[in-house]
């Protein structure tokens, strides 16, 4: 049992870096997973774990199956995790750019990523306790209030009663359809149905803290270990096609920062006696990219500058002097901004804003004038991704993207708001990725004084003995702002608390 429970270790670790090979090589080709890759690649069915250790509440661990059964399936893995190896290689040997992200960030991820895991995350179980107290109270406000306005009693979890109500009973506009024809109640219907009537409004409301509740106030206290009192997520290298970590069991990423419920979630998040939690942040990192990239004048001169972009971008458009700038005209440009990375329209910029359409677009306008160099990223970009079918970071990976060229237009257009959306949030994962490795090597100098326990987005997330704070603050802050080197600074927002909330 001993050698076979060593074996699955040694054979994870091995399926796993040939998985990162698949990965690197094409993100968005398939799944990563070995059985997946030696289809792909060899055209071989694997032995499934499933055929020798056995399914759901019967299955058992890989240390319990006959040798008999388990030579074969181990045999074969070792045999096609080389195969697919020497496959790889010729690969990289046609484009060895590749290289430096699978050998220098992906694979010496893998053991901080472990440490991580690990290391584990202190929860306040009795807090989310209470908590979940409060959104089951609130919850059957909102469908007491959801039933007011619809003049019955529905099940607000059924899409097809939802429907029901919002259209046939109360006549709401149909802003689009399910592939069976019925109209469609999915959320961004509803958001944009929310700008004008107070149902899908509250609907909204009840899925959001609904999520909130099933996900993370109910789930989170089951998930901490009995051995260790804490929580110990998984990380996923292979999944997000941009080059982003996910997480799973329980996921960390999806916990929102901007609501109440979200920041009150973050507060069950603590540290131990005598430790405060430090949390240090990227600032704008994908927009700071967006100037790297685009080189554009005005933008980079902002940054360099430390003049905050947002304002220097309201007054560029409106034509007034920064310290004239107000919140309201702050907010557009800041909206202008993120859309433009992440490809919105005119249109979502005015449901966004809460503007007529024409005025939206002269906020598009009035940027692309005073910021050319923007405009001329985004189509070159556009025609790059056409020409070569990808697009890459700063630091060489790749995105491919099989429908730039497709007669489809939704296909062909999703694909061209990817062409620009990826390079920039594929450099940023590609950044926290290479400044994971620095404080990780740094903090292994330290003894158990540090370390660290969460990466989320552009976030990373340490515990931190108290009468350290502010040299191990002043030594994280350096280290994730000498992870790339880029036409503009990059700006590490720090803070320091007793919970995940407080240290935001």
């Amino acid at each position: 049992r001993n050698v076979l429970s060593h074996y699955d270790v040694e054979l994870n670790g091995i399926a796993h870096d040939t998985m990162l090979e698949s990965y690197i090589l094409n993100s968005a080709g398939s799944r990563h997973d070995l059985d997946s890759v030696a289809l792909k690649y060899l055209g071989h069915n694997n032995i499934h774990f499933e055929d020798v250790a056995g399914k759901g509440a019967k299955q058992i661990t890989f240390d319990f199956v006959d040798l008999e059964v388990a030579t074969p399936y181990a045999a074969e893995d070792a045999d096609v995790c080389l195969r697919l190896h020497e496959v790889f290689q010729t690969h990289f040997e046609k484009t060895p750019s590749l290289l430096p992200v699978y050998e220098d960030i992906e694979i010496p991820l893998i053991s901080v990523l472990s440490r991580i895991e690990c290391q584990g995350v202190l929860i306040d179980a009795d807090m989310l306790g209470r908590q979940s107290s409060e959104l089951e109270s609130r919850l059957n406000e909102i469908e007491a209030e959801a039933h007011d306005l619809a003049g019955e009693v529905f099940n607000i979890g059924s899409p097809k009663q939802l429907q029901a109500i919002l259209f046939e009973k109360q006549g709401l506009p149909v802003i689009s359809k399910t592939p069976k024809g019925q109209p469609s109640t999915a959320e961004s219907v509803l958001h944009e149905l929310a700008l004008d009537y107070p149902l899908p409004k509250l609907i909204l409301e009840y899925r959001s803290l609904s999520k909130l509740k099933s996900t993370y106030t109910d789930k989170l206290p089951l998930e901490i270990s009995s051995r260790t009192n804490r929580i110990h997520t998984s990380y996923h290298q292979a999944v997000a096609a941009t080059g982003r970590l996910s997480s799973s069991d329980p996921n960390l990423q999806n916990i929102p920062i901007r609501t109440e419920e979200g920041r009150k979630i973050r507060q069950a998040f603590i540290a131990p006696p005598g430790k405060s939690l430090l949390a240090a942040d990227y600032s704008q990192i994908e927009l700071r990219i967006m100037a790297h990239l685009s080189g554009d004048e005005r933008l980079l001169a902002a940054f360099n500058d430390g003049i905050d972009v947002h304002s220097a971008t309201a007054a560029e458009i409106m034509g007034v002097a920064i310290d004239k700038v107000t919140s309201d005209e702050r907010r557009a440009a800041k909206a202008v901004h993120c859309g433009l990375i992440y490809g919105m329209s005119a249109f979502g910029l005015a449901r966004q804003l809460g503007i007529e359409r024409s005025a939206a677009q002269q906020y598009v306008d009035k940027y692309f004038e005073r910021y050319p160099g923007v405009r001329q990223f985004m189509d070159e970009i556009r025609e790059r991704a056409r020409e070569q079918g990808f697009v890459e970071t700063v630091f060489g990976r790749r995105l491919y993207l099989p429908d730039i060229n497709a007669r489809n237009a939704q296909r062909r257009q999703y694909a061209e708001r990817t062409a620009i959306n990826a390079p920039m949030q594929g450099t940023a994962a590609d950044i926290i990725k290479r400044a994971m490795l620095s404080v990780d090597e740094w903090i292994g100098t330290q003894q158990e004084s540090v370390a660290l326990i969460m990466q989320v987005h552009d976030e990373l997330v340490l515990e931190v003995e108290d009468s350290r704070i502010e040299e191990v603050s002043a030594e994280v802050s350096k280290l994730m702002m000498s992870a790339a080197d880029l036409q503009v600074p990059l700006i590490v927002d720090v803070g320091t608390g007793k919970n995940w909330d407080e240290a935001h």
